[in-house]
């Protein structure tokens, strides 16, 4: 048994699919006020993720000694360069993912999925992996009928997506794993699962 630090639908779903034995435990951070401590350090997109899902998975393992707690983040940069480009968080309102959407019409950026296992409040293991995505061309009236069919779903993902719904039409090329995208490096996951025997080899 594993302990999700999260409560999003597409990372329970997931798991449920892969029929891996978890629960779930909100871990209870301040998401924003994290992202703004964790820039000023400095860091890239690709080890934000890292540090984020770290952060939630060592909050909810102090709560549950003994279980192997899986913490989770998702961070999006844009450009095809290293990962400092511009970083792209979730929309606070339709205005703003809007703008979001239009940013990344015809644009290339870089969706940064992590994963960390936290035992008695140590980091055990840890993944990060990264998929280029390729918007094509967005035009205003897709955009405002894109987010008319599927806002109360998509305000909460980051780019303002959901890959495996309406979002699979914003995108002419991705090169990475869907898993990933949907917030969840899932294969190299039930890899270490195997290993420490929660899971069968």
């Amino acid at each position: 048994m594993i302990v999700l630090a999260s409560q999003s639908a597409s990372r329970k779903a997931m798991l449920s699919a892969a029929q891996v034995p978890f629960e779930t435990l909100s871990p209870g951070v301040d998401e924003e006020a994290a992202k703004d401590a964790l820039r000023a350090d400095g860091l890239d997109a690709r080890a934000l993720a890292d540090a984020l899902a770290e952060l939630k998975a060592l909050k909810v393992s102090r709560r549950v000694p003994g279980a192997l707690v899986l913490g989770c983040d998702q961070t999006l940069s844009i450009g095809d360069g290293d990962d400092r480009g511009e970083m792209v968080d979730k929309a606070v309102d339709r205005a703003d993912a809007a703008r979001i959407l239009k940013l990344l019409s015809g644009r290339v950026h870089h969706l940064h999925s992590a994963a960390v296992i936290v035992l008695n409040g140590e980091p055990i293991w840890r993944h990060v992996e990264r998929v280029r995505m390729t918007v094509r061309p967005l035009s205003d009236a897709f955009i405002a009928a894109y987010l008319d069919a599927d806002w109360d779903n998509l305000r909460w993902c980051v780019g303002c997506y959901r890959i495996e719904g309406p979002g699979a039409q914003l995108f002419s090329k991705v090169e990475g794993s869907q898993f990933a995208i949907q917030g969840l490096p899932l294969l190299p996951l039930l890899d270490f699962l195997r290993v420490r025997g929660v899971l069968a080899a």
